[in-house]
């Protein structure tokens, strides 16, 4: 059964996740010395309106896409040019799907508040096994050591991908010396961490390391206010490192961009 537009904003008025007002006017805290991005859009390509997109990636010329909402929560495979959904998992009603992950021959997958994660076979996305961790999950990413795992806090938790257990000290991320909370989708980029920020249009760059966020990206205005409308929060990162290609898109969003980072004064 297709999902409308009129159902999945009801949806989500009733759980109250929509845009805050004036959450779109959130600025980069005034007299930081961080520096702050820009954007220029490569290219627009589409997306399904109906993805309440928690967690993305790219992958041997395909996206990979985590849906969220209880009872309209799924994991997708989809064409970069023309949106269409080649693959489909749709999980359990009662869960919440947020980030996702791919590790090996495995996909991993978080539930918003139900402290259980899924791995899957990437290939099939059969179920493979189950995992259990403490709080809330919001989205995953990976470097070279093993998964990054976010949870609205200010923290990111690094988990070996054979156990999902916990392989070193969780890292505080801080901006100029103060706690970043509601850190949200992930997306490792040569050596640093891109992150959406909850119920803003920006991204924060963020040393893996340290946590210290070393800038912003302000992605105001990819969306015209037609679009705006109807769409739900900036989320969604993924990269295509052989070819250094950059791509966002949000919750209900019609499309999903091909950008380029670019300076710009404060």
């Amino acid at each position: 059964m297709k999902i409308t537009l009129a159902a999945v904003a009801a949806t989500i008025m009733m759980i109250g996740v929509t845009r805050r007002p004036g959450f779109a006017a959130w600025q980069a805290p005034a007299g930081s010395s961080l520096p702050v991005y820009g954007y220029a859009v490569v290219h627009a390509y589409p997306h399904d309106r109906d993805a309440f997109t928690e967690g993305l990636f790219y992958l041997d010329g395909f996206l990979y896409e985590g849906t969220g909402l209880e009872g309209r929560s799924s994991i997708r495979k989809a064409k970069l040019e023309t949106g269409e959904v080649v693959q489909r998992h749709d999980i359990d009603a009662k869960y919440f799907g947020e980030g996702i992950v791919t590790w090996g021959p495995e996909l991993f997958e978080l539930t918003y508040t139900t402290g259980i994660g899924f791995a899957y076979d990437r290939q099939t996305f059969a179920l493979r096994r189950s995992f259990r961790y403490t709080g809330e999950g919001w989205a995953f990413t990976k470097d070279a050591h093993g998964l990054i795992m976010s949870d609205g806090t200010d923290a990111l938790r690094f988990l070996d991908p054979a156990t999902l257990n916990e392989r070193r000290p969780r890292l505080k991320v801080t901006a100029e010396g103060r706690p970043l909370k509601d850190i949200n989708e992930l997306e490792y980029v040569r050596g640093e961490i891109l992150s959406n920020v909850w119920r803003t249009d920006y991204l924060a760059r963020i040393n893996p390391d340290t946590g210290k966020v070393t800038g912003w990206v302000d992605l105001r205005g990819l969306l015209t206010p037609r679009e705006s409308a109807s769409a739900d929060v900036l989320n969604g990162i993924a990269y295509d490192d052989e070819h250094g290609r950059l791509f966002v898109t949000g919750k209900l969003w019609p499309k999903l961009f091909e950008i380029k980072l670019v300076p710009k004064g404060r």
